[in-house]
């Protein structure tokens, strides 16, 4: 049950994000027209890789989630919503505000909160580290593609 509603919650932030910047990057103009790094992934694997990355979080987080005590919940808890907050808020930072330097700072910012959150609240060795490595290598991705933009626009 915990699964599910981490599920219902994270592609909840997607479908926030994707309505913030006002629908698909294909249709986006400006992004469309960017010199975009050589390394960028066809649209395609985007809708994939969040699939699969909120899939796995999802689980990280439910395992998480089980094994906490009450009072580190509450921390827990807002560390959670930064992280949703990040995410969905980088949306229209980049696409419909092309804010490309606070686009960088929230990627950063995400990837900082999902360490912390980790850190504090499970073993670095532990088996649900494993669901935490896409979304944290995907967002090094992102950085760097956000940043090659920056750079080259």
């Amino acid at each position: 049950m915990r699964t599910i509603l981490f599920l219902l919650i994270n592609f909840g932030a997607l479908y926030v994000g994707a309505l913030l910047m006002g629908g698909s990057p294909a249709d986006n103009n400006w992004y469309m027209a960017l010199n975009k790094a050589p390394w960028t992934p066809p649209g395609w694997v985007f809708g994939f890789a969040w699939t699969t990355i909120m899939i796995l979080y999802s689980i990280y987080l439910s395992r998480v989630f089980k094994s906490l005590a009450k009072e580190r919940l509450k921390l827990a808890v807002v560390l959670f919503l930064a992280q949703w907050f990040f995410n969905v808020c980088w949306n229209p930072i980049f696409f419909v505000h092309h804010a490309l330097v606070l686009g960088c700072v929230f990627i950063l910012s995400l990837f900082t909160v999902l360490i912390i959150f980790h850190r504090k609240f499970s073993k670095i060795k532990s088996v649900e580290s494993i669901f935490l490595l896409p979304y944290l290598g995907w967002l090094m991705v992102a950085f760097s593609l956000n940043l090659y933009v920056f750079l080259r626009n």
